[in-house]
């Protein structure tokens, strides 16, 4: 079986195929013009020189087998043999055609130096053919035979060697075609896989917002109604309402993000949270306990596509990481500052939340980072001076000016998860 296979895959090589068909070829043409031309030849003369004419008659067939894929060598053969045999007294033979196939297929396949040696050695036969038969045939020195011979092979080489011109350009251009097919298959490809990873990224960050933040919420709620249960039912039942409702939330945002991955539809996605949901949001935050004061200055307006569901997704994070790090008595300001060229978001708290560390495996922050730098903007996060911590993030705005140039985000040693 490994015999077999390795037989197949010999002859899916496209090499092995073309000399397959060349030899094919070159035995047919030993047939159809060698063994005439063997034939002519040994009615020639003394023993030795029709044993001159058989040789070429054979060899010159033969060296058909590797005229694609050695072009360069097959020509120097056929070209050799067509001379020797042209010195030693015969004149033409059937085999000499195939000084015109050997021209077509050294300029059709073989390197520049080839093709030039083919064309220079192609007309060199034509003259030394013209010269013989301007001496031979009349039995004394003829110019006019040596110039009507010699511009009627030079013609049928001339005439040759264009068509192959003609035959190696269109290889070139199928070439050239076949290349840049491959090149932008391979861009394609990139272009999906970038765009894969994009989307994934995407997806991910949308993700860890809405289950870190749902679940931070919960579990304020529950740890908050399981001690308000034995004293004041009232506010347990108010926690469990607030962890329902965070939970049909959190579910809703997961089927919205789990069905953007089932179709490509844009139509079907749910609409996105924005800045205009901030006030919601903070009032989610709230329900837990934790104080929540939001300053707006500067301009109003609808803010850019996408820069909206980051500033919420921004704040979202960084109250999410209050309600887990701050502690019970934190309290946080969230400041919105808007100019004609800068959105400027800063959440500061007072709880503790600087000293806690990071288990390595937190995203909120490299996801934080991601949405201000989609739009050439910054984020810094790390402990304020006073104690606490702080997220500063600055999105440059489209507006007379121009959007402010974008640079990388920095980042502290005080990132929390």
């Amino acid at each position: 079986m490994g015999t077999i296979a390795g037989v197949r895959e010999r002859l899916r090589d496209p090499r092995t195929r073309r000399m397959t068909v060349d030899s094919l070829l070159a035995l047919a043409v030993l047939f159809l013009l060698g063994l005439p031309s063997a034939a002519t030849a040994m009615s020639y003369g003394t023993p030795s020189v029709p044993a001159i004419g058989v040789a070429a008659s054979i060899l010159m067939p033969a060296a058909l087998a590797w005229q694609r894929t050695r072009p360069a060598a097959s020509a120097i053969v056929v070209y050799a043999a067509a001379l020797v045999h042209l010195l030693v007294g015969f004149m033409i033979l059937p085999v000499d055609i195939l000084v015109l196939v050997s021209l077509y297929s050294v300029t059709v396949y073989g390197p520049r130096w080839a093709r030039r040696a083919g064309l220079l050695g192609a007309l060199a036969g034509a003259l030394l053919l013209g010269v013989a038969f301007g001496v031979y045939l009349p039995g004394y020195f003829l110019w006019s035979a040596v110039v009507l011979w010699t511009l009627a092979v030079a013609g049928m080489v001339f005439a040759t060697w264009a068509v192959a011109v003609s035959r190696r350009s269109r290889l070139e251009r199928l070439e050239a075609l076949m290349e840049r097919a491959r090149r932008l298959e391979v861009e394609r490809d990139q272009e999906v896989r970038l765009a894969t990873a994009a989307e994934r990224t995407r997806i991910a960050r949308e993700m860890h917002d809405v289950v870190a933040h749902s679940l931070s919420v919960v579990i304020a709620q529950a740890d908050g109604g399981r001690y308000a249960a034995r004293t004041d039912p009232e506010a347990a039942e108010r926690a469990l309402r607030t962890i329902s409702d965070m939970g049909r939330g959190a579910l809703a945002d997961m089927r919205r993000i789990l069905g953007v991955l089932r179709t490509e539809d844009a139509t079907e996605r749910l609409p996105q949270p924005d800045d205009a949901d901030l006030d919601r949001l903070v009032e989610q935050v709230r329900a837990t306990g934790l104080a929540v004061s939001v300053v707006r200055t500067g301009g109003g307006g609808p803010l850019p596509p996408g820069a909206g569901l980051s500033v919420y997704r921004i704040v979202q994070e960084a109250l999410t990481n209050v309600l887990k790090h701050g502690g019970p008595e934190a309290r946080v300001t969230v400041a919105l500052h808007r100019s004609p060229q800068l959105l400027r978001v800063q959440v500061d708290d007072d709880g503790r939340g600087a000293a806690a560390t990071s288990d390595g495996r937190g995203q909120g922050l490299v996801g934080m980072r991601e949405r201000a730098a989609l739009f050439g903007g910054t984020l810094d996060a790390g402990p304020r001076p006073g104690g606490g911590y702080r997220v500063r993030a600055e999105i440059p705005l489209p507006g007379p000016g121009g959007p402010r140039p974008a640079h990388a985000p920095s980042s502290t040693s005080g990132d929390r998860p």
